[in-house]
């Protein structure tokens, strides 16, 4: 189920076309959150055996315009999984640090352990969305990186890291509704910035920018998933779904002891 969100490597995709509201699935939301809190249960003891067996690794990323549901899926997806097996990494505006080195140097550095479950809250794909719309970098440097960001993901891959790459869909109107919402919300106003705005104003310029992202970058190491996101119910819904299927595939288990616990008594 929810294969119809991850894109075919080959196959382009106009964003326009697709849905940012779940169409096919449960009209009954109480069912379907039900359904959501089981498969995060599920995500749980599957993320102690993954920490346990210490031999897999697991990269979520996450994207999406501003207000797309980035941190709500962060908060919602991963309540009640131990936190010592998650790591959580922000890409914000590069330091000077950062901007010395290649740009796959900072993002390389927060790539998870062994063990350990990632989730990347904007990504590498920065370096080709806002350094494209705002020119800070021409474009014989950002268009190379697609496939530098394609060889990084398969290196990645290629020793033991599942990749899962999520793109939060939603309209021009829920990003509004919700921009309001933090405007109206005064425990929100923090949230909220004057950029945002500046980029909304630059709407289709990022939907093209996200469309070669998505259709360049999706390969079948590591494939995009185009998620409908107006619905922050139905996003949980699929992107736990995804998760839980891919660390059951790995099945990783507790390791065995090279000890007969009976042997052993605790005075």
């Amino acid at each position: 189920m929810f294969s119809e969100h991850q894109l075919i490597p080959g196959e382009s995709i106009r964003l326009k076309a697709m849905a940012t509201r779940a169409k096919s699935f449960h009209d009954d939301r109480e069912s379907a959150e039900r359904e959501f809190f089981e498969l995060r249960d599920e995500l749980a003891e599957l993320q102690r055996r993954l920490y346990a067996a210490g031999k897999h690794r697991l990269l979520i990323v996450l994207q999406a315009m501003d207000a797309g549901g980035k941190d709500g899926t962060i908060r919602k997806v991963f309540r009640g999984v131990n936190p010592q097996g998650v790591r959580v990494t922000s890409f914000k505006k590069p330091s000077e640090l950062d901007m010395a080195h290649d740009f796959l140097w900072r993002i390389h550095q927060a790539v998870p352990a062994t063990g350990m479950i990632g989730v990347f809250n904007r990504s590498q794909y920065e370096d080709v969305l806002v350094v494209r719309i705002e020119n800070l970098a021409p474009k014989s440097v950002w268009q190379a990186r697609f496939e530098q960001i394609n060889q990084f993901e398969r290196m990645l891959t290629e020793t033991g890291t599942t990749i899962l790459k999520f793109y939060l869909h939603i309209s021009k109107e829920e990003q509004a509704e919700r921009f309001q919402e933090r405007l109206d919300d005064p425990q929100k106003n923090w949230k909220f910035s004057a950029d945002d705005l500046e980029k909304r104003k630059k709407w289709s310029d990022y939907m093209e920018a996200y469309e070669d992202g998505l259709n360049r970058c999706t390969t079948k190491w590591a494939p995009w998933y185009v998620i409908p996101s107006d619905q922050k119910w139905y996003r949980n819904l699929a992107i736990t779904k995804i998760i839980v299927g891919a660390l059951g595939d790995l099945d990783p288990q507790f390791p065995t002891t090279a000890f007969d616990p009976r042997e052993f008594r605790i005075e």
